[in-house]
C-alpha cells in the first residue's frame, strides 16, 4: 500500500444500536494512533452510516488510489461471500483507476482465532 495515497476501510454489518459500532471504531482509532500517516475509516453494510460506497468515494476524492477493505466479520457468511463482493465490483466499475484490495474476514485470520482460543481458555 502506498502510504501517501492508500487507505483502509474497516467494514462491518451495522446495527440500530449505536453502541454496537464502538469496537470497530476503536480499531480505527488505534490504527490511526499507531500509524498517523494511514487513513483508516469505518463503513457499514446496513442500518449504520456511512456505507461503503460513501466512504470509498470520500477517500478517492481525498486522493486515495489504493483502498484496502477489511471485513470485520468473525465468519464468512452471506454478507462476506455475496454482498461485499458485489459492492466491491460496483466500486471497481465506478472507479477503474483505483486499486481495491478486499481482504479475508478477520475471523479467517489465524491470529484472531488464536487470540479467541486463548481468551476462551482463560481461568
Amino acid at each position: 500500500m502506498n502510504e501517501a495515497t492508500g487507505a483502509v476501510i474497516l467494514f462491518g454489518h451495522g446495527s440500530r444500536d449505536p453502541l454496537w459500532r464502538l469496537p470497530i471504531e476503536s480499531v480505527a482509532t488505534r490504527a490511526a494512533l499507531a500509524n498517523p500517516g494511514r487513513t483508516v475509516r469505518c463503513a457499514y453494510l446496513e442500518l449504520t452510516p456511512p456505507d461503503l460506497p460513501t466512504v470509498a468515494t470520500e477517500l478517492i476524492a481525498g486522493g486515495a488510489d489504493f483502498i484496502r477493505v477489511i471485513p470485520m466479520f468473525l465468519g464468512k457468511g452471506r454478507h462476506a461471500r455475496e454482498d461485499l463482493p458485489a459492492l466491491m465490483d460496483a466500486l471497481q466499475q465506478a472507479h477503474p483507476t483505483v486499486h481495491f484490495d478486499l481482504r479475508p474476514s478477520v475471523g479467517e485470520d489465524e491470529r484472531v482465532l488464536e487470540l479467541l482460543t486463548r481468551m476462551a481458555l482463560e481461568p
